[in-house]
């Protein structure tokens, strides 16, 4: 398959008929390594204005992926490669849910779907994640709602601080067990 580079993150598909193999995913694999933010997607959607979008995305660990949220839009990952966890967040930054993520890992969710706007965040587990990712469209610049009780990523200081302390948050006994019921039950 044939991709149009929009950036150093993003590439488009040409075609109508648009499939996924080992090919794309190893294109995946070596792409993200060249990338600053440490991640990389395939859009299989032909523009931003398509009304499904659909895209795999390789995240790198150490990719600050800024709490956000997607107001009037639901989203689904389905893991491909790796293993993550979905923090949900309420408006406040207090965590919500735990969401555990894994590619073939028994007794873990290999699939999620948010449909309500909470802010959230992806802590990777594995050294490298892919994702198939489905939201609507289309894309709306400014769209995403960015929450202000996290860093904006701009001093990588702050950055680490909040990982660092979202981390422990989430790994504390109370959080890890609500989390796995949650999920579970």
């Amino acid at each position: 398959m044939h991709f149009i580079k929009k950036s150093p993150e993003v590439y488009f598909t040409e075609t109508d008929i648009a499939t996924i193999s080992e090919k794309e995913l190893t294109f995946l694999k070596a792409a993200v390594q060249e990338t600053p933010l440490k991640r990389v997607r395939i859009n299989l959607h032909p523009s931003n204005e398509d009304s499904l979008h659909e895209m795999f995305i390789a995240i790198q660990k150490g990719s600050y992926i800024r709490p956000h949220k997607h107001p009037n839009k639901s989203e689904a990952f389905h893991a491909v490669l790796g293993s993550a966890q979905i923090i949900i967040f309420t408006d406040d930054g207090a965590i919500k849910e735990v969401v555990p993520l894994a590619a073939g890992q028994p007794g873990k969710p290999f699939y999620y779907r948010l449909s309500k706007p909470y802010f959230h965040t992806l802590i990777l587990e594995s050294d490298l994640l892919i994702i198939h990712e489905i939201t609507n469209g289309p894309f709306v610049p400014g769209g995403t709602l960015y929450a202000p009780f996290a860093p904006d990523g701009s001093n990588p200081a702050e950055v680490a601080d909040f990982e660092a302390q979202l981390t422990k948050q989430v790994n504390a006994p109370v959080i890890a067990s609500a989390a796995r019921q949650s999920i579970y039950n």
